[in-house]
């Protein structure tokens, strides 16, 4: 685990807080709110995503699918070493493989995915043999509100069922 400053904490918060409101957008739009934010080296805006499963019928549409195509589109460049991608709630293993792919400098989640998560949780792509990326990892800012956010959801979709 990296160790985080104040002040690059309170800018992980802020940049968490964005992805949250992407992740409402999801839930609203009928899909599992998750959001994700990519930022360059200087901590600046490049491309956000949130999931659209359901709404584009595309299982590939994961909020960090979107943003890491996005950013990848306007950097013109599939080489995000100095980016750092927040996402709200702990990569699959699709995910996983594409923040690899993508040599995304630092991943910052949310909540950990004790069902799919293979960040930390269910595994730990990162470190394993396999990866030719050396990955840094932040985990839990905002957990408590990530977490939330999607407990709610289930709950709501289970209550209409």
């Amino acid at each position: 685990m990296i160790e985080v400053d104040y002040e690059c904490y309170l800018k992980h918060r802020h940049w968490m807080g964005e992805a949250l409101e992407l992740a409402r957008e999801a839930g609203r739009g009928g899909d599992i709110p998750v959001g994700a934010i990519v930022t360059d080296k200087k901590g600046n805006f490049l491309a956000g995503g949130e999931n659209r499963k359901q709404r584009d019928q595309d299982p590939t549409a994961h909020a960090e699918i979107i943003a890491i195509r996005a950013a990848s589109q306007k950097l013109n460049n599939w080489h995000l070493n100095d980016c750092t991608l927040y996402v709200t709630l702990e990569p699959c293993p699709m995910c996983a493989g594409a923040i690899i792919a993508a040599r995304l400098g630092l991943l910052i989640y949310g909540a950990d995915d004790p069902k799919t998560g293979v960040i930390r949780t269910v595994a730990n792509f990162p470190d394993s043999l396999f990866s030719n990326h050396h990955l840094n990892v932040i985990e839990g800012i905002l957990e408590s509100q990530c977490r939330e956010m999607l407990q709610h959801w289930f709950r709501e979709r289970r209550r209409k069922i």
